[in-house]
This record gives structure tokens, sequence and C-alpha cells, in this order.
């Protein structure tokens, strides 16, 4: 499975991508919202886990992005904001 990680926490994604690739996964790695956007519709990936606080893009643009696309990947957002609103 090749998966997408935007995260720009580089101990949170050093975490993710040694998980991930651990189980023996691929992994894209994009530290910020531009970056990560780029991977996104450069290349093919089965899920993406993306951050919703970004520099320069942040998470949920990127989403809309890649629907306005056509990209169907699924995606799980990490977020550390407290409400479940936002």
């Amino acid at each position: 499975m090749r998966v997408l990680v935007v995260e720009d926490d580089r101990e949170a994604a050093g975490w993710l991508v040694k998980g991930l690739g651990e189980s023996g996964h691929l992994t894209d790695l994009a530290t910020d919202g531009e970056q990560g956007l780029s991977l996104a519709l450069e290349a093919r990936h089965d899920v993406a886990i993306i951050d919703r606080m970004l520099p320069k893009l942040d998470g949920l643009s990127i989403i809309r992005k890649m629907r306005e696309a056509d990209i169907k990947t699924p995606v799980l957002i990490l977020s550390a904001l407290a409400d479940v609103d936002e």
C-alpha cells in the first residue's frame, strides 16, 4: 500500500513513516501543504494522512484541491484542534 503522509511535525512524521514502513507500506512524506498537494496530484496513493494545520497550505485546502482534481483517495485527518466543529 502506498501512503501519503503530510505532517509538519518532524517527530510525529518520523513515527508515522517508521510504523508504516515496518508494516510494509511505501510512504511519501511532505512537510508542508504545497509539497503535500504536489505529491497528491503527481502520484497515486491508496490512502493519505494529512495534518489539518500546515505551513503554506492547510490540510482541508489540500483535500479540497484533491477532490477538485477528481482524486478520491481516502483521507485520515490529523488534528490537535480541541473542538469537534473545527
